[in-house]
């Protein structure tokens, strides 16, 4: 006997489908099928059943060997290191849900560490600068029903956000765009021909590293006053043509990614999308939003937003929080050596940070919390598997347009494994504890 789960929240990208169906087993223990998901998505539903997963935690030995410990002497180690550091990093909390994010900032606060997200290797620069000139922007359900305009700006969500195109952007039949991609005009700026590309209308091929000035050409054309031959490596007269396009539109969504936030200029190059994006408004309706990864990076933003006032970069380690990027940042910590602890959680550093950076957490006391192992786990002298939050445990998250979902369970955790949310309960508790024998 079978069973199927749906309204399923898929727990992989920015877009979080909500359209999942899962077909279980009659005992709830092993996932069969998924269907609507993309092939990556699918994967990591049915990657939990992996026969080779890790179920309880380990401890590094001096030879290099892993050890088998409880999950109360983890929770030991980890208060343990979190309250002897003067200044611990606590990085990572982009897959996991609201609800673990709240309580190990709570840690954070009391052992006066750094709290950072996956967002400083990403959108930080996004954030940063919806600080400085605030953000035009909607949800995809308007994306959906209204843009007639879709820009894909620095991003190839045919390879990054799979389901993107169909369920919101340029495949979906909206309220007024009733004929789907024939409603929309695709436009995306990039300076290779990508497979979104290959599906647009348009496609600027901006020169590397150079979308400041191109995204400054086009507040200039928008206007109708003189270019120069020449902007970025594109033709006036495309910018011209793409000016036109754009304010001829109902409703334009711009959609950037990491080709803008992280080429040369950063921030500003969101500064001035949004300035875009803001004067185009004077000719018609225009959002911007940011494509982002990690399908709960945007609820850590939130929660640290809630309980500190920073979405990312905060610094407790003074009793208050500071927020600084490029200082309080975990790559910049890391390389200078401010850090003498590492936590990490929902995330994996150790495929993506620097040498640098990676060999200063395999030096620190570490602590990996994370279902699988990974190359963070691997150089950590703990690694803590737990439950996978939106297949073996429901929570809290957020979207890419802020919009709040509900993950749901669909199977049981392999038996007497516990969720992230959990075991950081012991791990606050087991800090309260040394902290009230301090005082």
């Amino acid at each position: 006997m079978t069973k199927l789960v749906t309204d399923v929240i898929c727990p992989f990208c920015g877009t979080l489908c909500d359209d999942i169906i899962v077909k279980v087993s009659d005992d709830g223990k092993q996932i069969l099928e998924v269907e609507n998901a993309c092939a990556i998505g699918a994967e990591k539903f049915l990657h939990a059943q992996s026969p080779d997963r890790i179920t309880r935690p380990r401890m590094k030995q001096e030879n290099g060997e892993w050890k088998e410990v409880t999950y109360e002497e983890a929770a030991k180690y980890t208060a343990k290191i979190l309250c002897d550091a003067k200044k611990p990093l606590m990085y990572g909390w982009s897959s996991t849900s609201c609800e673990a994010q709240s309580t190990g900032h709570m840690i954070a606060e009391k052992v006066g560490g750094i709290v950072d997200n996956t967002a400083t290797v990403c959108h930080g620069p996004s954030l940063i600068a919806v600080h400085d000139v605030g953000i035009p922007s909607c949800t995809l359900g308007e994306v959906k029903n209204r843009a007639d305009r879709i820009v894909f700006w620095g991003c190839n969500p045919a390879h990054a956000h799979p389901r993107h195109m169909s369920r919101y952007s340029i495949f979906p039949r909206g309220f007024f765009t009733v004929k789907g991609q024939k409603s929309r005009k695709i436009i995306v700026v990039d300076p290779r021909p990508t497979d979104t590309a290959s599906l647009a209308d348009m496609h600027v091929q901006v020169e590397q590293g150079r979308d400041y000035e191109l995204l400054d050409a086009l507040r200039v054309a928008f206007k109708g006053e003189e270019l120069p031959d020449m902007i970025a490596g594109v033709p006036k007269e495309k910018v011209y043509e793409l000016a036109e396009l754009l304010k001829e539109g109902r409703f334009v969504t711009i959609f950037f990614g990491m080709g803008v936030t992280h080429s040369l200029g950063k921030n500003h190059n969101i500064d001035i999308a949004i300035a875009v994006t803001a004067d185009l408004n004077k000719y018609t309706k225009a959002s911007i939003i940011p494509m982002r990864g990690h399908y709960n990076v945007t609820g850590s933003g939130q929660v640290l937003g809630w309980q500190f006032g920073f979405p990312f970069c905060v610094d407790l380690s003074r009793g208050f929080a500071r927020y600084n990027p490029g200082e309080t940042s975990s790559n910049d910590l890391l390389q200078r050596g401010e850090v003498d602890a590492s936590f990490v959680i929902g995330s994996d550093p150790g495929s993506h940070f620097p040498f640098k950076s990676v060999k200063k957490i395999y030096d620190l006391p570490s602590v990996c919390i994370d279902p699988h192992m990974t190359p963070t786990a691997a150089v950590s002298k703990c690694h803590v598997p737990v439950a996978l939050v939106g297949i073996e445990v429901a929570g809290s998250c957020y979207r890419m347009d802020n919009v709040p979902i509900e993950s749901r369970k669909v199977v049981d955790a392999p038996e007497g494994m516990l969720t992230d949310a959990e075991f950081l309960e012991m791990v606050l508790e087991e800090v309260n504890k040394i902290k009230g024998a301090a005082a």
